[in-house]
């Protein structure tokens, strides 16, 4: 019997996953979670197979606990409407077993739990084509700014905080916009969102 735990903090997708695995004669749901901090405690307690997670949730992101479980022997699968390379990119590096989307058909989530219980690891294909094509295109120092301009900071505060000129602070600026090929301020740190790219 697969034993499972489920992290969703949208409660009706929650019980209708839950009834769904129920349902199925070689798989039992041991404990639901509405976020990642109650998903470790359930499968701490419960030793679980497999720990089904959004990302995107209160208290502690699926991307948080998925890294904490990393090596337990509880193998992840990231369920989530968010097919951002970014996010994609940490569940790769926090060992995922599997990174499915919320629009595929429900049927596929039980043979997807099947497979990664016979140890295969499976990725959602859009994400995989994106992860390739959807590098971040900043360099470091780049970044630095961007960031600085998310934390609502000035050409001039940040120019003191990097110690650069304000003249290379706004050229690094119109860097940024072209390389993430937006025209303002907002619109560069909303793509970098987007993109799952602030770490």
């Amino acid at each position: 019997m697969i034993r499972i735990v489920i992290a969703e903090d949208q409660r009706m997708l929650l019980g209708a996953l839950a009834s769904l695995l129920n349902l199925e004669e070689d798989m039992t749901v041991v404990g639901v979670a509405g976020n990642g901090e109650d998903a470790l405690k359930l499968v701490q307690e419960h030793k679980p197979d497999v720990c089904i997670m959004d990302i995107e949730m209160p208290a502690k992101s699926g991307l948080d606990a998925a890294e904490e479980l990393k090596g337990s022997g509880c193998k992840v699968i990231i369920l989530t409407t968010f097919a951002r390379s970014g996010y994609f990119e940490r569940a790769m590096k926090a060992g995922v077993n599997g990174y499915l989307l919320k629009d595929s058909p429900s049927e596929e989530l039980a043979d997807s739990i099947r497979s990664v219980m016979a140890g295969r690891r499976l990725y959602a294909s859009e994400l995989v084509d994106e992860a390739y094509s959807g590098e971040n295109p900043l360099t470091e120092r780049e970044k630095e700014v961007l960031l600085l301009i998310a934390d609502g900071k000035n050409t001039k505060e940040i120019a003191s905080q990097m110690y650069i000129t304000t003249g290379t602070v706004r050229n690094y600026i119109s860097v940024i916009l072209d390389k993430l090929d937006v025209s303002n301020r907002i619109e560069a740190i909303t793509r970098f969102k987007e993109k799952g790219w602030f770490k």
